[in-house]
């Protein structure tokens, strides 16, 4: 049995929904209804490498990071593929440069998202401290 199961519908045109536990995620490929497939991919990716830089900064003893917050970016090519992926992660703690760095690191390797990706798409993440 699967870890993890969903079920995508659609009726007509390029949008669907995707049933995820008991959840509704729509999707559509034209932005009418929902978010399209790359926007989706992206916005899941960061809401995966948030909560895995908390992880990084508890193991690396920050445990009062404060308000996160990841400002994601994406190229695409002609082909409408993603190219390239960048997260600006404001952190509400002042942390210095070594400090950040190695969470971010760190996040890298916790986030699952992360990992499934091809290397070339992995986000180029920028930390800014002290943001709030």
């Amino acid at each position: 049995m699967a870890d993890i199961e969903t079920s995508t519908v659609s009726e007509s045109g390029y949008a669907s929904t995707s049933q995820v536990g008991e959840f509704d995620l729509q999707i559509d490929a034209t932005d009418e209804t929902g978010p399209n497939p790359n926007a989706t991919l992206v916005a899941t990716y960061a809401s995966c490498y948030l909560p895995a830089f908390r992880v990084g900064g508890s193991q690396r003893g920050e445990e009062e990071l404060g308000q996160i917050q990841i400002d994601a970016s994406a190229e695409l090519d002609d082909h409408d593929d993603l190219e390239s992926i960048a997260f600006d992660v404001h952190v509400e703690a002042d942390l210095d440069d070594e400090t950040a760095a190695d969470i971010a690191e760190r996040a890298e390797g916790i986030c699952h998202v992360h990992s499934a990706l091809r290397e070339e798409l992995n986000a180029d993440v920028s930390v800014y401290t002290g943001a709030f």
